[in-house]
């Protein structure tokens, strides 16, 4: 092959190429368009996923947290003791804030400084223990005390399966069979629904009471 030749071929060579980068060159942005497309689902698909702030799995009806031989109380704006729970051991539920209690005494004081007892085998509080559910030799008993106007009010007592207390409202319910003593009377009921405040006692079922008059002067 002749020098002229070579150097003909080496040109058109050199144009051929030339020709190939102009066309590759056109579709060069959409290949790195193409590559980076790939590069983001490849991180997609192998990124760890990460719950957002503020975002809450929904609660499950689990204890949070226990106590053992504890006590706890509740004090109104005024610092004055409000109610106390005293238990052998105690689950509390995040979901409906709530707390189990084992073996349960609790003590609650009304406005007016009346002291109310509850024991039983196991009890079921509220966040605030103004409602309290006594399952098990539920025993409610109010000391005796008087009122604003000197009147006395005699002890209160009430036993049955299950007692059903508001302490902030001074109410007492069952659906179970309750033995009720107010003084020197006895009442039993199949049912009840007992508001202090209103000095309101509904009885149901099968009711039996024992009045002892009051002696007289």
């Amino acid at each position: 092959m002749s020098a002229a030749q070579a150097a003909h071929g080496l040109g058109q060579a050199l144009r051929l190429w030339r020709a190939g980068w102009e066309r590759a060159s056109i579709y060069l942005p959409i290949i790195l368009m193409g590559v980076l497309a790939l590069g983001s689902y490849w991180l997609v698909r192998t990124t760890p996923i990460f719950s957002l702030p503020g975002t809450e799995k929904p609660a499950r009806h689990v204890p949070d947290y226990f106590m053992r031989q504890f006590s706890v109380k509740t004090f109104d704006a005024g610092g004055r003791l409000k109610s106390e729970v005293i238990g052998t051991e105690a689950r509390h539920y995040p979901d409906t804030d709530t707390l189990e209690i084992d073996q349960p005494r609790i003590r609650s004081f009304s406005e007016d400084g009346r002291l109310t007892t509850a024991t039983a085998r196991r009890g079921l509080s509220n966040g605030d223990g103004s409602e309290v559910q006594l399952f098990g030799d539920a025993v409610v008993v109010r000391e005796a005390t008087t009122d604003k106007a000197g009147n006395l009010l005699p002890r209160f007592e009430a036993r049955s399966e299950f007692l059903h207390a508001f302490t902030d409202t001074e109410r007492i319910i069952t659906h179970l069979p309750v033995v009720l003593i107010r003084g020197e009377d006895r009442f039993t009921a199949d049912s009840m629904d007992y508001d202090n405040l209103d000095r309101l006692m509904n009885l149901h079922g099968r009711v039996k009471g024992l009045l002892v008059p009051k002696a007289t002067k």
